[in-house]
C-alpha cells in the first residue's frame, strides 16, 4: 500500500497535464469548470412545445422505458444546489403537487398510447424526494407503481437525504420504499467534515450520514455515497480524510462531484452570488486537481475503479442502471415533474421549473414542459458520441445505428488530434478515454460541442491546437 505522499507525488502527475493543456486550448485560462451531463447543455436548450417533441415519434421496439420522477422538496437550500426546490414544512403543497403528478403520468401514458410503462429502471430524485411524510411517501409510490410494468425486474434507486432516514419516521420511510421494490439508494453525503457541511448549508452534521449508512446497508439496499470536492474552506487534508471514511464503509458505490460554481441548472446556486467571495475561500485549481486525483489514487488502492466516470465501484454489476441506460445506451426515457427530462432517441423534452405553470398545464391536460429539441442529423451525431464517451465508451457499430454515420465524418479530425495528445483510444470496435483523457472528461467532451453549444467564449481558450473553437 502506497503512502499519502507517494500518492501526492503522483497526484502531481495530473496537475501537469493541466497545465500542459490548458497551453494547448483544452481547458479554459482562468480554470472555469462547467460539466458535460447532457448535450446540448441544460441551460441551452430553446421553447418547445408538446406537439413538436413528438411530431414523428414512435415507442422503441421493445416498448421498454427508463423512468425519472421529481420530487422538489428540501428542509433548506443547499448553497451549491442549482435547481429549483421549495423549502419547509410545505405538506398541503406536497399533497399538491403528488396530486399534479399522478395526473402527469396518465397525459403522459395517453401521449404514448399505453396503459402502462414497461421499465428497464428507475430513479426518483429531487430535491429531496424521501422529504415526505411515511403517508406522502406511500401515496406517492403507490400511484407511482401502479402504472409501472415491473416484468423486467428494473433496478429502482432513490436519491435520499440523510436526515430522513434517521430514528422511527426514518426506518418507516426505508421499509415503506423496500416494500415497493426500491432496492438501491444515493445519500448525498457531500462532506464529512461538519465544518464544511456548516459552510455548505446542509441541514445535518456528518454523524447524521454515518448512522443513515449502516441503516441502510443492514437494510440490504444497494449503496451508493457521494461527495463535492473543492469547496470553499475545503482543504487536501479534509478532503483525504472524507475518502479515507468512505472507504471504510464499505458502500458498493462511491460517487464524487467536483464543485459546481457556474450555474447548470434552472436556479442560481448561493454558491455563484457573490464570486469574488467564492474565488478567495475556494481551493485554488491546483488543490482541486490534486483533491480528484488523490481520491482517485486512494480508491484504486482500497479496490474501488471507476465503473462509470466519477462512480467507483468494486464490482463492475454495482452502478446505477438508469444513468447506464441514458447516457451510455442512450435507451429512452421519460421524466415526470417539475424540471424533470425526457431524452427520446433522438429528441430532448424539459419540464417547466415555476410550481404554478407547471399545475396549470398538467390542469389544462398538457405536458408540463417549455423546453427541448429535435436533434438535426449533425446534432444527433454529437449528441451520440459525448454522452457514452463522458461515461464509459463508445462502440463504433452502435453508434453508426443511432446516427447512420461512421465516426469518419466530421468529427474524426477532433478524435485524431485528442489522440494524439494520449486523450482518446481507439481501435476497430470502439474509441475510449485514455486513463489521462477520462480526468479531464467534461473538457474533452466539449470539443465535440457546436460552437454555439460552448460553456465559453473563444477567447476562454489559449489558441492551441486543442482550442474547442478549432474544426
Amino acid at each position: 500500500m502506497k503512502s499519502i505522499q507517494d500518492l501526492l507525488a503522483l497526484a502531481q502527475e495530473r496537475v501537469d497535464d493541466f497545465k500542459k493543456l490548458r497551453e494547448n486550448g483544452l481547458i479554459c485560462l482562468d480554470g472555469n469548470f462547467f460539466p458535460s451531463v447532457h448535450y446540448p447543455p441544460i441551460t441551452m436548450y430553446p421553447e418547445i412545445t408538446e406537439e413538436v417533441l413528438f411530431e414523428g415519434y414512435t415507442n422503441p421496439a421493445d416498448e421498454l422505458f427508463d423512468i425519472y420522477a421529481h420530487i422538489p422538496f428540501c428542509y433548506k437550500h443547499c448553497a451549491f444546489c442549482h435547481y429549483p426546490v421549495q423549502v419547509g414544512e410545505t405538506e398541503s403543497e406536497k399533497d399538491r403537487y403528488l396530486e399534479m403528478m399522478a395526473k402527469e403520468m396518465n397525459i403522459y401514458l395517453n401521449c404514448l398510447g399505453l396503459k402502462s410503462i414497461n421499465a428497464r429502471s428507475i430513479l426518483v430524485g429531487g430535491g429531496t424526494p424521501t422529504y415526505l411524510t411515511p403517508l406522502q411517501l406511500e401515496r406517492f409510490l403507490k400511484f407511482f407503481v401502479q402504472k409501472i410494468n415491473f416484468g423486467h425486474n428494473p433496478q429502482f434507486s432513490y436519491d435520499v437525504d440523510p436526515l430522513t432516514l434517521l430514528e422511527d419516521v426514518g426506518m418507516e420511510r426505508l421499509k415503506i420504499m423496500q416494500s415497493y421494490g426500491v432496492n438501491r439508494l444515493t445519500i448525498g453525503v457531500q462532506s464529512l467534515n461538519d465544518t464544511i457541511l456548516k459552510k455548505m448549508t446542509r441541514h445535518h452534521l456528518s454523524d447524521a450520514s454515518i448512522q443513515a449508512i449502516e441503516r441502510t446497508q443492514k437494510m440490504g439496499f444497494q449503496l451508493n455515497i457521494e461527495f463535492i470536492f473543492g469547496y470553499p474552506g475545503q482543504t487536501l487534508e479534509m478532503w483525504i480524510e472524507d475518502i479515507m471514511k468512505a472507504i471504510s464503509f464499505g458502500t458498493e458505490e462511491i460517487q464524487l462531484y467536483r464543485l459546481k460554481v457556474i450555474p447548470y441548472g434552472d436556479r442560481s446556486a448561493a454558491i455563484s452570488h457573490n464570486p469574488k467571495k467564492t474565488a478567495d475561500q475556494a481551493p485554488i485549481v491546483d488543490q482541486i486537481l490534486l483533491m480528484k486525483q488523490i481520491a482517485i489514487l486512494l480508491l484504486n488502492e482500497h479496490g474501488y475503479h471507476e465503473n462509470l466516470t466519477r462512480v467507483f465501484t468494486k464490482k463492475r454489476e454495482n452502478y446505477s442502471h438508469y444513468a447506464d441506460h441514458q447516457c451510455c445506451k442512450l435507451f429512452d426515457q421519460i421524466g415526470i415533474g417539475l424540471t424533470a427530462f425526457s431524452s427520446l432517441r433522438d429528441r430532448f423534452g424539459l419540464n417547466i421549473q415555476d410550481f404554478k405553470q407547471y399545475y396549470s398545464m398538467i390542469d389544462k391536460g398538457k405536458l408540463p414542459l417549455n423546453r427541448g429539441v429535435v436533434r438535426t442529423k449533425e446534432e444527433q451525431a454529437r449528441w451520440a458520441l459525448i454522452l457514452p464517451l463522458k461515461n464509459r465508451e463508445v462502440y463504433k457499430k452502435f453508434y453508426q445505428q443511432q446516427t447512420g454515420e461512421s465516426l469518419n465524418g466530421v468529427l474524426r479530425t477532433k478524435i485524431d488530434r485528442l489522440k494524439k495528445f494520449n486523450l482518446l483510444y481507439e481501435d476497430e470496435e470502439l474509441i475510449k478515454l485514455t486513463e489521462r483523457g477520462r480526468f479531464f472528461a467534461d473538457e474533452i467532451c466539449h470539443q465535440f460541442h457546436d460552437p454555439g453549444h460552448m460553456p465559453f467564449p473563444r477567447e476562454s481558450y489559449a489558441s492551441g491546437e486543442l482550442n474547442p473553437y478549432n474544426t
